[in-house]
């Protein structure tokens, strides 16, 4: 409980820092329907699935082939790069199999990340 008190706390932190409301996770689902073209919650599509995205290390979920310059990135996601990744994933990863341009308002940003962290812990991830 304490972790999710933390991460939650680093997220009202970044909404705080980009001048905005606490990030609000219903409305995070709807710009994840934004990824649904390539992503699914609790399966590989043409992009990795996103259970436990938040914390997981960037080019990791196994059988899942990435390409070399997200397997070299080194990043671990959360709310920081997540959101870094998330408004221009191309300039973030060089070299990215995702050619998606990104999203580009910093609220839509950290809805997302709120909704991603919260579904994480939903019962589909779970499985």
């Amino acid at each position: 409980m304490k972790t999710h008190a933390a991460a939650l706390g680093a997220a009202v932190a970044l909404a705080a820092a980009a001048g905005q409301a606490a990030p609000d996770p219903a409305h995070g689902e709807e710009v994840y329907g934004r990824c649904l073209a390539c992503h699914a919650l609790a399966s590989d599509r043409v992009g990795p699935r996103h259970c436990g995205v938040v914390g997981r290390r960037a080019g990791s979920v196994p059988g899942f082939d990435y390409s070399p310059a997200m397997k070299k990135s080194k990043l671990t996601w959360n709310e920081q790069t997540l959101d870094r990744f998330l408004a221009n994933p191309m300039k973030v990863v060089p070299g990215t199999s995702m050619t998606y341009a990104g999203v580009p308002e910093a609220k839509d940003r950290a809805d997302l990340i709120a909704y991603l962290r919260q579904a994480g812990e939903s019962a589909a991830c779970r499985k």
